[in-house]
């Protein structure tokens, strides 16, 4: 039973910070094209795996209310390996290597913690 529950969080977790990764790759390939005032400071708060409450409230008023949904999880799931990441001046670096530390951990991490529960019943 606890096995099922740990596989069904590794997956979710999992797609939850691929889909907030891919949106703001989606978001990093358009703003090139779109230069609203808005949209920049939501832009600033995507590039983050650690917005401030400014930030949040910026990136809140520039996407749509699953969108936020979606990051705030994913905020919350990356949140561990932010600080990593914290120095450096590229977003692409600052947002993708807490995802991929995310994936580990809780894809590869929560599934191999699954079967190691399951062989053990």
């Amino acid at each position: 039973m606890l096995e099922g529950i740990l596989r069904t969080a590794a997956v979710v977790a999992s797609a939850v910070a691929l889909v907030s990764f891919a949106l703001f790759a989606l978001d990093e390939t358009r703003e090139a094209s779109k230069q609203s005032a808005a949209e920049v400071a939501g832009l600033q708060a995507t590039r983050t795996s650690n917005p401030s409450e400014d930030e949040e409230r910026a990136r809140e008023r520039a996407h749509s209310s699953v969108r936020e949904a979606i990051n705030d999880v994913d905020d919350v799931l990356v949140a561990p390996f932010a600080p990593l990441t914290e120095d450096t001046s590229s977003s692409w670096a600052a947002r993708g290597v807490p995802t991929l530390l995310a994936l580990l951990v809780y894809g590869f991490g929560l599934s191999f913690l699954a079967r190691f529960m399951l062989g053990r019943a």
